[in-house]
């Protein structure tokens, strides 16, 4: 299983220490690439809707591209936040932009439909789900047919200080998760990713996209007449 983790954040937080424990007790055999932001990815999307025509066109497009790649090639996909303010981490948030093309309204990977994915977020106080169901939704219309959130408020600063019962609750959680990821298979694309991509493929019958460049490619690609990227 090819796994890639993308990290919100730098440091290796409680919310580095929770992914860290679902990797560690994820028991097929597996290879892991992790991207920590923003040392791996320190940009801001500026709206110039290059990347519509072509992606390579983007102006940070050199320092996407391994990040790019990775994501493409991976079997399991996690994206770890800490919550702050109640919404993802700006890192985390940046990136997401930076990947808008990615949208199933725009232009989506076929390798998306055939994923799995995993939220994890943390807070000191209150609000880590609701960050993980904020990234989990642009995952959603990546065209990723399932997507698990784990949000979880450890009521601490940093690891060493998260009660003893918390990291008990956290340690069983992530066995329970992890062996539900080490089953895993395929991919069964369901009612919420078809009605997606029957809705967007809509809007580019109707001309309804940003641009010409999204019809174009949905029509290469045999989706405006009935062939699906999961098939």
């Amino acid at each position: 299983m090819k796994i890639v983790v993308i990290h919100g954040q730098n440091h290796k937080g409680n919310t580095w220490n929770v992914a860290n424990i679902l990797l560690q007790d994820i028991t097929c055999e597996k290879e892991v690439k992790e991207f920590f932001l923003p040392k791996d990815l320190n940009h801001f999307c500026t709206g110039c809707y290059s990347c519509l025509e072509n992606r390579e066109k983007c102006p940070f497009w050199e320092d996407k591209k391994p990040i790019d790649d990775a994501i493409k090639a991976a079997d399991l996909l996690i994206l770890t936040t800490p919550n702050y303010c109640m919404m993802p981490s700006a890192p985390m948030k940046a990136f997401l932009d930076l990947f808008f093309t990615n949208w199933l309204t725009h232009k989506p990977y076929e390798e998306m439909f055939k994923k799995h994915a995993v939220v994890i977020s943390t807070a000191a106080g209150a609000g880590a789900g609701k960050a993980s169901k904020l990234v989990a939704n642009n995952l959603l219309n990546w065209g990723i047919p399932e997507v698990i959130t784990y949000g979880i408020n450890v009521n601490a600063m940093n690891w060493n200080m998260v009660p003893d019962k918390k990291k008990v609750k956290i340690e069983k959680d992530m066995k329970s998760l992890a062996s539900k990821l080490s089953r895993k298979k395929t991919v069964k694309v369901g009612i919420k990713t078809r009605f997606l991509f029957w809705f967007y493929g809509g809007m580019q019958k109707a001309d309804w996209g940003a641009s010409p460049f999204e019809k174009e490619y949905w029509e290469s690609r045999g989706w405006l007449n009935g062939v699906k990227p999961w098939s």
